[in-house]
């Protein structure tokens, strides 16, 4: 029988453009993703959505998402790997860190940014997905979204369109 998957996908939190000398890949979050990451990470947690295993960007902003995320997880922390592949990541590049995924993991936290988490969240979301989840997701994926996948199967067989969207949370709808 095939095992049972978990994706997450995490959109990074609000970040600060308070410092327009900074590069791109240096920006911290701004003080509303401070608020709303731990957010996030308590709601992944209080369904119990914890991941064996986090793939992370490098940039400052996703890393702070992370550390804030994860702060009142129970420890040890799950693994954490920060492939620069994922910074400016497109569909493909995601869909590609996904599938490398070891299959001892049964669910997979993935942090990262626009527009490459959006279109591939969009593009895997595939037959049996959530109407309302997939309607709101499409929409917007504004920071400090998340999105729940289901799926089938190893990662490596993880294609775009073969993969359940059960859940897309946006801080807004936490309160």
């Amino acid at each position: 029988m095939a095992k049972t998957r978990q994706l997450l996908l995490l959109r990074h939190a609000k970040s600060s453009w308070d410092d327009a000398a900074l590069p791109d890949f240096d920006r911290p979050l701004a003080q509303r993703g401070e608020k709303s990451a731990p957010m996030m990470g308590a709601e992944i947690a209080g369904r119990g959505w914890l991941p064996d295993l986090v793939l992370v960007s490098p940039a400052l902003r996703t890393l702070q998402t992370w550390q804030l995320a994860s702060a009142a997880w129970p420890r040890p922390l799950p693994p954490a790997d920060f492939p620069h592949g994922l910074y400016e990541a497109s569909a493909h590049a995601v869909l590609a860190e996904a599938q490398a995924a070891p299959a001892s993991v049964r669910t997979l936290l993935v942090v990262g940014h626009n527009p490459g988490l959006e279109d591939f969240a969009r593009e895997v979301a595939g037959p049996g997905s959530d109407g309302q989840a997939l309607r709101s997701m499409t929409e917007k994926f504004p920071t400090a979204a998340l999105a729940r996948f289901e799926f089938e199967g190893a990662w490596d067989g993880l294609q775009f369109g073969s993969a359940r969207l059960t859940h897309f949370l946006k801080p807004r709808d936490l309160g």
